[in-house]
């Protein structure tokens, strides 16, 4: 038997690696041939736990750089339901496996209703690659322990390949992106203090904006799966409503900060409220370690390479095996 956390680890060491080669290798000749003839009305993703954070990162940097909608649909739409109208679509099914029933149905579903079907998926020939037009692969490689990390990473930097070729002038800001990645990443200079600061948390609520509300939804869940503490994600534009009450209990607060001008005084806002709340209150910012010339997304992407550690190391401080969560294995089947 391995050492308790050593296969995420392992795979949290070759995440920066995973981003910057699937950024550059994503889209093949084959798939670019094709990717050049889609023009859609609208975008969809299917997807479920962390794909689905990756999917929402993605959706507000395709909107931003493309100018179509787009938003996740629930696989029970297509899974349990007689599914939807996609005529003129593209269907982003985003998985680690691709081998969930609910998406091999819904990735069929889709493809009957009109859409055209690409898959941002990790597994080679998964049973979503035989309904899907293309697969852009993750390349992630084999990934064992059952949270999913270097894949949610890989994920966002296929749909960043992807968006490159639908807005052809988003390519170099990619390029500058993964060339953040292709250096090991130093760790946060609050690790110390973030990591006693979750031992001691029971309740954390993981704040963001625009693409860092994704990563916020990524990181909640790992917190919940790996370190059992309860976690809830939340837009710094609606945790202002009921949600701060809370804060009058103790409660730990972290803020991921993609760094966008746009998004500073909604981020300011709940930071400034939270701490005169008397909530516990730390704010991630890629600068910390010095990164630079990151689109939204791939902020979004290193937040999370920065802050998994410390969700690797609180879980085995708690006495989890984070490789092994007692309830969730590598594939679920939902109905």
């Amino acid at each position: 038997m391995t050492t308790p956390g050593a296969h995420m680890q392992s795979e949290l060491a070759e995440a920066p690696a995973v981003f910057a080669g699937t950024i550059r290798t994503a889209v093949t000749p084959f798939n670019a041939a094709h990717l050049a003839e889609l023009r859609p009305t609208a975008i969809y993703t299917i997807a479920r736990g962390s794909s689905d954070a990756a999917a929402n990162i993605l959706s507000y940097e395709f909107m931003r750089e493309t100018g179509l909608p787009m938003t996740s649909l629930p696989p029970s739409i297509f899974s349990v339901g007689r599914g939807v109208s996609l005529d003129g679509a593209l269907a982003l099914v985003v998985s680690q496996s691709g081998a969930s029933n609910d998406l091999v149905l819904s990735a069929q579903g889709a493809r009957t209703k009109g859409a055209t079907v690409i898959g941002l998926i990790n597994a080679p020939n998964s049973p979503v690659s035989e309904h899907a037009h293309l697969i852009l692969p993750i390349g992630a490689g084999p990934e064992l322990a059952v949270p999913a990390t270097k894949s949610v990473i890989g994920s966002i930097a296929a749909g960043m390949a992807l968006l490159s070729h639908l807005a052809p002038t988003y390519a170099p800001q990619a390029e500058a992106s993964a060339k953040a990645f292709d250096a090991p990443l130093a760790p946060v200079p609050q690790t110390k203090a973030l990591l006693s600061a979750l031992l001691r948390a029971n309740h954390v609520y993981v704040i963001g904006r625009d693409t860092g509300y994704g990563a916020a939804q990524e990181l909640a869940l790992k917190l919940k799966e790996t370190c059992a503490i309860h976690a809830e994600a939340y837009s710094s534009s609606e945790v202002l409503h009921g949600p701060l009450q809370l804060a009058t209990n103790p409660l730990l607060i972290l803020i991921l900060d993609t760094e966008q001008p746009d998004v500073q005084a909604s981020l300011d806002t709940a930071e400034a409220r939270f701490k005169a709340a008397g909530g516990t209150t730390y704010r991630l910012r890629p600068s910390d370690i010095g990164a630079q010339n990151l689109t939204p997304a791939a902020a979004a992407a290193m937040l999370l390479c920065l802050t998994y550690p410390l969700v690797l190391a609180t879980a085995l401080a708690l006495g989890h095996d984070p490789d092994r969560p007692e309830t969730l294995s590598k594939v679920t089947q939902t109905i």
